[in-house]
């Protein structure tokens, strides 16, 4: 069973209160109410929630207070604020603090769902990165002192200050993944996630939907939008481990992603843009594969 997804209120008007909840509910959310800062703190447990929409102006305190005590132990949920009589200072404020949207009463139905609808998009892909943070955790570090294998580690650190693409090639447990790593670590992006893709190990019908995500109803089964790992990687890098094995047709779309940062979800006609830094790494022979027609040119674009 799908579980509604949450949507917490303090606001001490009872018609503003009652107006969100009939329109939320009716677009299928789980609604809870309360009309102070005090009641919302005393069911923490209760208030947990995928958006909260909080008034800046409460009977009990500051809702700006609110939000900064919201952020501190749920930084993953977006928190929208309601005014019917913010100012500049306090929408400044409030985006200082991690508000994800303004919202200025009387509140329109057609907004209020807007904003609901983009901060659970946001919200989501907070979760997808922490899962694959969490997933990824931290890679092992690379020991040793052979001469070959501290060029190749000092070689790796002098790539990684750049943005450029990187190409590694090597047999089989050579350390790819280690050295692309440690890329990551020593690189602009070393502040995003790593996010690890096996080109070989998804099926083939799949691995579009598992790199650039899709649109509900995109295909059979896909009762939901997924968000895929160059857009879970933005702002920092994605490994795309045998690439030699990625599918000429997708190779266009990557390709793409490499000159111009932007992809299109499967089923879907909104253009995404990220900012993410391109790791691949193969065992095969992919200048023969290009001679063979088997392999493009797409990994070799932008650098090595």
């Amino acid at each position: 069973m799908t579980r509604k997804r949450h949507i917490v209120i303090v606001d001490d008007e009872a018609n503003i209160g009652r107006s969100l909840r009939l329109i939320l509910e009716g677009e299928g959310y789980r609604v809870t109410v309360f009309e102070s800062a005090t009641a919302f703190a005393k069911e923490r447990s209760r208030a947990a929630a995928d958006v909260y929409l909080l008034d800046v102006r409460l009977p009990d305190g500051s809702g700006i207070d609110l939000l900064r005590s919201v952020r501190q132990w749920d930084e993953r949920s977006a928190a929208v604020m309601i005014s019917g009589h913010g100012t500049v200072a306090d929408a400044v404020q409030a985006t200082k603090m991690g508000a994800f949207e303004f919202l200025e009463k009387p509140l329109a139905r057609d907004r209020v769902l807007l904003v609901v609808k983009n901060a659970l998009e946001w919200s989501d892909l907070q979760r997808e990165n922490q899962r694959f943070r969490e997933l990824v955790g931290d890679a092992p570090r690379m020991i040793g002192s052979s001469p070959v294998f501290r060029q190749a580690v000092q070689q790796a650190a002098q790539v990684a200050r750049s943005d450029v693409s990187v190409l590694l090639s090597g047999e089989s447990g050579t350390g790819k993944e280690l050295l692309a790593a440690h890329i990551h670590r020593e690189s602009p992006f070393a502040a995003g996630p790593f996010v690890k893709v096996n080109c070989a190990a998804i099926p083939t019908e799949l691995i579009e939907s598992e790199l650039f995500g899709h649109e509900k109803g995109a295909f059979t089964g896909a009762v939901s939008r997924k968000v895929g790992r160059f857009e879970l990687a933005s702002g920092g890098t994605i490994f795309l481990d045998e690439i030699g094995d990625l599918p000429l047709d997708l190779q266009v779309k990557l390709l793409r992603v490499l000159q111009e940062g932007e992809f299109e979800r499967v089923g879907g006609s909104a253009t995404i843009k990220v900012d993410v830094r391109v790791i691949a790494a193969t065992h095969k022979a992919l200048q023969a594969a290009v001679e063979s027609g088997r392999f493009g040119d797409a990994v070799d674009a932008r650098g090595r």
